[in-house]
């Protein structure tokens, strides 16, 4: 056994082991048919030995017949499908399936955690109001008391100098209370 080599994926352990089962299932199949065409070659054989007279002899020969191919059918179906070693690989399916299911509804809820930002939200905007509130500054009552019309370009250069003056005023106003 080599102690460096990758632990099998659960999913591609499962998938081999399908494949095995599968595969011991054609085996058995082909050895089924092989055995009921061997019975019926027996049938006759048997119903010829009954007109001559060794039915007996000719039963028990082909039922020992018989007995000896169902007996190595079943010994090809316990190698192949060794109970124990398919139990032990479904085991391990289910611990890493709970496990990859652990580990999704982990980052799932982590990533939820990380883009979830609305408390942090509500509480930016609280504070943002609170430091407002302290210095003074009501931007309702600023944004109210600005223009709402648009102003033609015209009106707007001679009307312009004496803005920025009024702007100047009140920045000033608001830095030095």
């Amino acid at each position: 056994m080599n102690i460096f080599s990758k632990k099998p994926d659960p999913k591609e352990a499962l998938r081999q082991s399908k494949r095995d089962m599968a595969h011991a299932t054609r085996g058995i199949e082909k050895e089924i048919n092989s055995l009921q065409l061997e019975e019926k070659k027996l049938v006759l054989e048997i119903k010829r030995s009954a007109k001559t007279g060794n039915e007996a002899m000719q039963a028990t020969t082909s039922v020992a017949v018989g007995m000896k191919g169902a007996s190595k059918a079943m010994a090809a179906m316990n190698k192949q499908m060794d109970p124990a070693k398919q139990a032990k690989v479904m085991m391990e399916f289910q611990k890493q399936s709970a496990q990859m299911d652990m580990t999704s509804e982990m980052m799932s809820d982590a990533i939820d955690d990380a883009l979830d930002d609305d408390e942090a939200e509500e509480e930016t905007d609280e504070l943002t109001s609170q430091v407002l509130d302290e210095i003074g500054v009501d931007i309702a009552s600023q944004l109210s008391a600005a223009p709402k019309n648009k102003i033609a370009g015209k009106k707007a250069e001679g009307v312009g100098s004496s803005g920025v003056d009024e702007l100047e005023k009140r920045l000033a106003a608001l830095r030095n209370p």
